[in-house]
């Protein structure tokens, strides 16, 4: 069998090729936006694309299983049980029944109705010389866990989550348990409550490890567990289906370079601009009122959280040859109106006479030393803040400070997290919400308890 993992570490997204080696036939399925790296894989390997198979509508990506099946001239495989649902596939593909079949050479891929994360949710079991091998799981089962059910609103929850128990049961319980389990999201992602570390798994190490698997699990008791461990739940997923359910694609653009009046201008006419330089170079000097989400994996992650959809977006950097990186990276969470990026940078923008802001950078001990004269907003997640956490600290998680800063009092704040890269996000956005005392702990929770300061529970 060939096979391949694609893996996008910022969000935590896996996709797969999977085919037939004799007759160099392959499917992908759950492929990413930006779809030159399957093309590309298919054309440096002599193999021929001839399926695009998705597991469900997603929430947390922008798909790019219609735009690679018109690349490639595959076949597009989507699920028919999307019909009548809240989100329903507007474009032409061919539909994905429960019990059928396709047949790349020596491999056959058998479709499993397997709801509950999503009503129309379906997994691809693959079969090699008569015994079932692999199954791409999709966000049906995860390492240690399974998918969230909330995505379609509170109303369908239980609902689904008692669907997801019997896909459990109906689908896995006739496997044996040499099946490969290859799901399309790892730890990190959003899709699901406490998903292990590993990328993959087998259905026997799943039966004896993931509790949602246990043989004597009710469906009361299952519901119980996977409502109590449902994550937030960020705004623009609803957008990611309502996107990957219509028939509209927006276009990776090429980066432009913009002089300073023509960036000076979008951003008057309300762009948001993203300072993609790292903390303490932002914290030294920015443009008042950008946002910094410094350039790299988690670029797209932290964008899709915090930057508002449908606005322009503007782009800050001392290095230009990433640019391209970060318009695919904004592009695969659908965030694709990059107007481009200011030429020079901040080099530019102070040659021009223009107003800079700073954002004070603390350390462990003078925070300390403060006894409380500045209010200490801790923006990790909710498992990070319970693992020990800066005394009489307020906890709001980074991706939920716009809609949650008035809970915080006037006066000076100080942002903490892990290592620094959250603190000067949330920071940055609560300068540009008009909290103009604002400060952060470069090094984080790590740099506090290296410095021997106390943590509490």
């Amino acid at each position: 069998m060939l096979f391949k993992r694609f893996e996008e570490k910022g969000l935590s997204h896996f996709s797969y090729s999977v085919g037939c080696p004799e007759k160099g036939q392959i499917a992908i399925i759950d492929p990413r936006f930006d779809v030159d790296v399957y093309l590309e894989y298919a054309e440096k390997n002599n193999l021929v694309i001839s399926h695009v198979f998705e597991t469900h509508i997603h929430a947390d990506y922008a798909s790019g299983a219609r735009y690679l099946s018109m690349r490639s001239g595959a076949v597009l495989g989507l699920s028919a049980y999307d019909k009548g649902e809240k989100y329903e596939v507007d474009f032409p593909h061919t539909e994905c029944f429960d019990g059928d079949t396709f047949q790349l050479g020596s491999i056959t891929i058998e479709v499993l109705h397997t709801p509950g994360h999503t009503p129309e949710h379906i997994s691809f079991l693959v079969h090699e010389e008569g015994r079932a091998r692999a199954l791409f799981s999709g966000d049906f089962l995860f390492v240690g866990s399974v998918g969230r059910p909330d995505l379609i609103g509170k109303e369908a929850t239980l609902g689904l989550a008692k669907q997801l128990y019997q896909s459990t049961r109906e689908k896995l319980d006739n496997l044996p348990s040499t099946v490969e389990v290859y799901p399309s999201h790892g730890s990190g992602s959003f899709c699901g409550g406490g998903i292990a570390s590993k990328p993959f798994s087998t259905l026997g190490k799943e039966r004896l490890s993931n509790p949602f698997l246990k043989p004597n699990i009710t469906e009361k008791e299952f519901v119980d567990l996977i409502l109590n461990r449902i994550p937030h739940r960020p705004d623009y997923f609803l957008l990611m289906k309502d996107y990957n359910s219509c028939s509209g694609r927006r276009q990776l653009m090429t980066p432009t370079p913009l002089s300073f009046q023509d960036f000076k201008k979008k951003m008057d006419k309300g762009a948001t601009v993203i300072d993609l330089r790292d903390q303490h170079a932002f914290s030294k000097k920015h443009i008042p009122g950008s946002i910094c989400i410094g350039g790299g994996q988690k670029l797209g992650f932290w964008a899709s959280m915090v930057v508002p959809y449908n606005i322009p977006i503007l782009i800050v950097t001392d290095d230009p040859m990433i640019v391209s990186d970060a318009v695919a990276s904004l592009a695969r969470v659908g965030l694709c109106q990059v107007d481009g990026y200011l030429i020079g940078g901040m080099e530019a923008w102070e040659k021009e006479g223009e107003k800079v802001s700073i954002t004070e950078e603390m350390t462990p001990e003078a925070l300390h030393d403060l006894k409380g004269e500045k209010c200490v907003v801790d923006v990790r997640s909710l498992g990070e803040w319970t693992g020990g956490h800066i005394e009489n600290a307020h906890h709001i998680p980074c991706g939920e400070l716009s809609a949650r800063i008035k809970e915080l009092p006037e006066g000076p704040l100080v942002f903490v997290c892990a290592g620094g890269y959250r603190s000067i996000l949330a920071a940055s956005i609560a300068k540009k919400l008009g909290r103009d005392l604002v400060s952060h702990l470069p090094g984080g929770v790590l740099a506090w308890y290296g410095a021997g300061l106390p943590l509490v529970n």
